[in-house]
């Protein structure tokens, strides 16, 4: 089992920079692959970004890369989400997942996830 805890949302200006973290614990950080996932009002849940286990690589889906990035950090057992440039389309909850290791550096399909954060709000709006 894992648990995780996002913190961080929160209301900015389109323009605007926010950090989200995600807090694991349950199972050895550096053993699972973390992703993070966003849903808006009336819309499906979404794939926004993923990292491997030891942080060397990550992938974003194309809506988010140059302005979002997602880090970890295995000795603090925390996984972070820095978005800047900030539009109102970003706006949605945002989530963490985490998976176990099963031969890919990362996933990106929702399905591919075992465990997940309760969310935070992200609100992008003048």
């Amino acid at each position: 089992q894992v648990q995780l805890v996002e913190s961080g949302g929160g209301l900015v200006q389109p323009g605007g920079s926010l950090g989200l973290s995600c807090a694991a614990s349950g199972r050895p950080f550096s053993s699972i692959v973390m992703g993070w996932f966003r849903q808006a009002p009336g819309k499906e849940r979404e794939f926004i970004a993923a990292i491997n286990r030891s942080g060397g690589n990550t992938y974003y889906t194309d809506s988010v890369k140059g302005r979002f990035t997602a880090s970890r950090d295995n000795a603090k057992n925390t996984f972070y989400l820095q978005m800047n440039s900030l539009k109102p389309e970003d706006t949605a909850v945002y989530c963490c997942a985490a998976a176990p290791y099963r031969g890919t550096s990362y996933y990106t399909s929702l399905n591919d996830y075992d465990y997940w954060g309760q969310g935070t709000q992200v609100t992008v709006s003048s």
